[in-house]
């Protein structure tokens, strides 16, 4: 079975469509997927969602709601969440609204997953539930939590849960590319909060076909996981700068923002034990695995044991002229090359 086979005549729900995960998960969805329902609690960005896929059906609430969620739920065969506040900052500084959306949405997709008796749940995760260091990075490892347990829990549903890990997800809404390119292309100082800052990247296709083939790939209870390339921030900086702007950039050190680390690990010390290397994914097996699963450690049997830590301070970082070329290969800065981009 290819990637896409097991959403062939399925019905399928994305929370978050409007988002930049969500939205890219819907245009991959739309001519494969029966019927697509689109959940978010943004009419603004729904609308214009609908706009661009008038198949998909707009779904308007909010998974804080479960009586809306049931409702959305209900015929359903697969589910993606990626509805979540995702924002460091704006998460520290309001800490209860990530544990409604972040913790008390997803439960409420578990919930409502389970009442339908949906095939498969697949959650978005993020590098920051590794080692958590804020809010937002605590709330995701908690999600992995609570999906390893729905697994467990699901007794005779045939539902299946399972999580995806993602690195940054570069050029996304609110990630440093928009924020650099905006600086850039205005003249003004471009800041970082700190000059050893790394990041592991991945784009927005990358992340959706991540999505799809976790979906493919899921007994239960796994967190998959894209092997990513790291860079620092500051080169990324420097890159873009060369590519936007004939002027040399002028950058300004502003120190870390609370909660926010100078590195990204994709796995624990833990996890590296009972993980398995694939050619594009790495493959956490819940702690469980084979009890409630279906039988993952057969199922992923080929793959090699997880060596090496994958921590990107300690990472090989991509040059920045390796950076360029990722950027002008994956049409990062297309946006903001064209007449008009600051309008």
């Amino acid at each position: 079975m290819n990637s896409w086979e097991y959403l062939k005549g399925k019905v399928v729900l994305v929370t978050g469509a409007a988002g930049t995960i969500g939205g890219a998960l819907c245009e991959q969805l739309t001519p494969i997927a029966k019927a697509l329902r689109c959940l978010d609690h943004s009419e603004n960005d729904l609308f214009f969602l609908h706009q661009k896929l008038p198949r998909c059906a707009p779904f308007l609430g909010d998974v804080r709601d479960l009586d809306r969620l049931r409702f959305a739920l209900n015929g359903v065969d697969v589910v993606f969440h990626t509805a979540a506040l995702k924002h460091v900052g704006l998460g520290e500084y309001n800490p209860f609204e990530v544990v409604q959306t972040n913790l008390q949405g997803l439960n409420n997709v578990i919930r409502s997953a389970l009442d339908a008796n949906v095939e498969r749940v697949v959650f978005t995760s993020s590098d920051k539930a590794v080692n958590p260091t804020n809010v937002m990075g605590a709330s995701k490892m908690m999600g992995e939590r609570l999906i390893a347990a729905a697994n467990e829990i699901r007794g005779t549903h045939r539902t299946r849960f399972a999580s995806v890990r993602f690195g940054n997800v570069i050029g996304s809404r609110g990630s440093v590319v928009p924020i650099f390119a905006r600086q850039i292309l205005r003249g003004e100082t471009i800041t970082l909060t700190d000059e050893g800052m790394t990041r592991y990247v991945m784009t927005i296709p990358e992340a959706a076909r991540l999505v799809l083939e976790a979906g493919s790939l899921m007994r239960g209870g796994e967190v998959f996981v894209t092997k990513m390339r790291a860079l620092k921030v500051v080169d990324l900086a420097h890159a873009m700068a060369a590519r936007l702007s004939t002027r040399p950039p002028k950058l300004e050190t502003i120190g870390a923002r609370q909660g926010e680390k100078l590195f990204e690990e994709l796995l624990s010390v833990d996890e590296m034990s009972r993980a398995v290397e694939l050619e594009r994914l790495l493959v956490v097996l819940s702690p469980n695995a084979g009890q409630y699963d279906g039988g993952t450690r057969e199922v992923f049997a080929s793959g090699k044991s997880v060596t090496r830590e994958w921590h990107s301070g300690k990472d090989s970082l991509m040059s920045r002229e390796e950076i360029s070329k990722y950027l002008e290969a994956e049409g990062i800065l297309a946006p903001y090359l064209e007449t008009g981009a600051l309008a």
